[in-house]
């Protein structure tokens, strides 16, 4: 279903993927990565949404990448909560940097770091609370850190 022509089924198979235990998922993961190169922007934040809510590590770098260049916010948006989600240390610079991006995918980044700590995390924490987005600036206030 996952390489079904019609973009619909495409996205619904990743829909019931993302809300299926990771027993079932396990082996349609490589599928599931494979479909954030989807041509359909549903399909790839679809694909995200369910590598996030599976944790899957061995998606981080592709991931990070549709995170970096996907021309759609949504996809970048959907792949900035995966890795948060997800956690894995070498994703930090890519949600860091997404603290550039769009008002929405700079909130999904605030959250996303909830999950990392360390100099370079308090940084990005502080400027963002200059954001001149104020729900940029209500997401850092709400994760109630410090800003020593």
């Amino acid at each position: 279903a996952l390489s079904d022509p019609d973009v619909d089924v495409r996205r619904e198979s990743l829909a019931l993927l993302a809300g299926a235990s990771s027993a079932a998922v396990t082996p349609v993961l490589n599928l599931v990565v494979a479909a954030l190169g989807d041509d359909d922007a549903l399909v790839v934040d679809a694909a995200a949404f369910a590598l996030g809510e599976h944790l899957h590590e061995a998606a981080v770098d592709a991931l990070m990448a549709v995170a970096s260049t996907h021309e759609d916010p949504r996809c970048r948006e959907s792949a900035i909560a995966a890795l948060g989600a997800i956690g894995a240390d070498r994703s930090r610079g890519t949600i860091i940097a997404a603290l550039d991006d769009r008002p929405a995918v700079r909130r999904r980044a605030i959250v996303a770091l909830a999950n990392f700590e360390g100099p370079d995390i308090e940084a990005a924490l502080a400027r963002a609370r200059e954001d001149r987005d104020w729900q940029v600036r209500a997401a850092v206030d709400q994760l109630d850190r410090d800003e020593d």
